[in-house]
Parts: structure tokens; C-alpha cells; sequence
């Protein structure tokens, strides 16, 4: 699912958008992917677009806040990735809201432990979901390990 969410990326981020559902799915079994992780790809995405929900009031200053995790975000998100959400937020690039989307997002994954590279592929998507653009210093932070790109 991961390398889907990273081709649409690399594929999409210029144009800021992608086709719909139907048409996304015929041109990335076309572009070899497996019908079940293109299947969960848009399924996560759909997911991500649903997300609307904001927690916090709009009144809430991060600058006097501290985020603690629960348990069961606790035994889903590995260390370094909460380590990661944590310099992400503190270097400015996340706002609250934002954080609160890329842990909900992580703790919507099936399986055990959501670990730092994939993470960095939820931080990147909602990022470029909810921003429309990613700095180009945060882009080589937030692509897969010796994935550096050239975007098209």
C-alpha cells in the first residue's frame, strides 16, 4: 500500500490533485500494482478526505500544550515515529490539527506497529492532502530511506 501512497505522490504532487477513484485504479493496475494494495491505498486516502474532525478548540496554542500519548497509540506507533511527529511539530511544520490527523491516520492501519518510513509516507500524505505543497527540505525528510526523487 505504502509504494502506492508513494507513486501517487511522485506521480500527482505538481498537478496538486489525482483523478478520481475508477480512473486512479485502472492506471495503477497499469502501472503494475496488485488490485488488493491499490484497493487499501484508496481505501486510506478516502479515509484521509473523510477526516474532518478537529478536536481542538480554536482557541488552543500549541506553544503551551504537550501531547501525550494513549496506549494504544503507545503500542501502535513505534518510538521513532513518535519521536518523528514530535520534531516534525516542534520545527513548525505541523500544526496541531495536523499532528492529530497523521496519528489518526497512523492508528487506522491494519497490523501491530507503525514504524518511522512508513510514518513518514502518512506525515508526506497528509501533508500534501491538506497543504497542497511540501518544502523541499521536509520532502527528502519525509520520503522513504535512499528515495531520493525527482519530482515530474
Amino acid at each position: 500500500m505504502f509504494e502506492v501512497l508513494v507513486y501517487l505522490f511522485e506521480n500527482y504532487y505538481q498537478t496538486e490533485s489525482y483523478p478520481d477513484h475508477l480512473t486512479l485504479s485502472r492506471k495503477l493496475t497499469a502501472a503494475g500494482f496488485e488490485n488488493e494494495d491499490i484497493s487499501d491505498a484508496l481505501d486510506w486516502l478516502k479515509g484521509l478526505a473523510n477526516h474532518t474532525e478537529n478536536p481542538l478548540p480554536a482557541a488552543f496554542d500549541s506553544r503551551l500544550s504537550h501531547r501525550t500519548f494513549v496506549d494504544p497509540e503507545m503500542s501502535k506507533l513505534s518510538t521513532e515515529s513518535r519521536g518523528f511527529l514530535v520534531f516534525l511539530e516542534s520545527a513548525g511544520i505541523l500544526t496541531p490539527v495536523l499532528r492529530e490527523t497523521i496519528i489518526e491516520r497512523a492508528m487506522a492501519l491494519e497490523g501491530d506497529t507503525v514504524g518511522v518510513d512508513k510514518f513518514k509516507v502518512i506525515a508526506l500524505m497528509v501533508l500534501w492532502t491538506r497543504r497542497g505543497s511540501v518544502d523541499t527540505l521536509i520532502l527528502d525528510e519525509l520520503l522513504p530511506d535512499g528515495e531520493k526523487r525527482q519530482m515530474h
